[in-house]
Formats: structure tokens, C-alpha cells, sequence
């Protein structure tokens, strides 16, 4: 199932169009559908940390599991933003004088921090050999 929704995607996705500028890519991360997806992931990442952590946080590793899945969405398009910030910075074009960039490398940050930090929470559940 994974290979053919792999390929599915693979097959439907529009063209990737050429980034000259940090700057591009904060014009598509502002855009209003991207802005309620990371607001969504927040909001359920804020009921999931100070609501259900506490209360079944020990218990049940999918808890720390979500955290961990919901802030790798974000680093994820973090790191490809930061990435190819970096990239065009290498080929010539300085992108480190936006501060887009700096914001996206805060946004890096944070997301791993917190990933490892829930990440080891739910190693610390697991049991030795499973």
C-alpha cells in the first residue's frame, strides 16, 4: 500500500517550478490553506502536549508518537525550505540577508528540539527488546 500511494503521489504532482529566492518560498508558506494546515498541527500538537500528556502521556506511547509524527510535518517542509535557501546561498545568490531564512532556521529548531525531546519520552515507554 505505501509503494502505490508513493507512486500515486509520485504520478499527480504538479511540476516543480524553479526558486530564486527565499523569498518565493515564504510567498507560498504564507498562503492561507498552508497557514490553517500549520495552525491545525499546532493547535492538535498544544491539546496533545498540556492535555492527554500529562493524563496518558506514561501509559500510552501513541501520545508522544503524535507529537513526534505531527512537528516531523513541519520540519520537514522547514528543512526544504531551509535547505534550498541554502542552496542558492552556495550557488551565488545570498539568502542568510533575508530574514525568512533566520525564521526558518528558528523553525528547524524548535521542530527537532521537540521531536528528539518526545522522541526519547516514548524510547523511555518501550521496553528492552521490542
Amino acid at each position: 500500500m505505501c509503494i502505490a500511494g508513493s507512486v500515486v503521489i509520485v504520478i499527480h504532482a504538479p511540476q516543480e517550478q524553479e526558486i530564486t529566492s527565499v523569498r518565493e518560498i515564504w510567498n507560498m508558506a504564507i498562503q492561507p490553506a498552508f497557514l490553517l494546515y500549520v495552525a491545525s498541527v499546532i493547535v492538535v500538537v498544544f491539546v496533545l502536549v498540556f492535555h492527554f500528556s500529562p493524563l496518558y502521556g506514561q501509559s500510552n506511547v501513541l501520545i508522544y508518537t503524535a507529537i513526534c509524527s505531527l512537528m516531523g510535518s513541519l520540519s520537514v517542509m522547514s528543512v526544504k525550505a531551509l535547505g534550498t535557501s541554502l542552496k542558492l546561498t552556495f550557488e551565488g545568490t545570498n539568502q542568510l540577508v533575508y530574514p525568512e531564512t533566520w525564521f526558518f532556521v528558528l523553525i528547524v529548531a524548535t521542530c527537532v528540539l521537540t521531536q528528539m525531546n518526545y522522541l526519547n519520552k516514548v524510547c523511555l515507554l518501550m521496553p528492552l527488546g521490542h
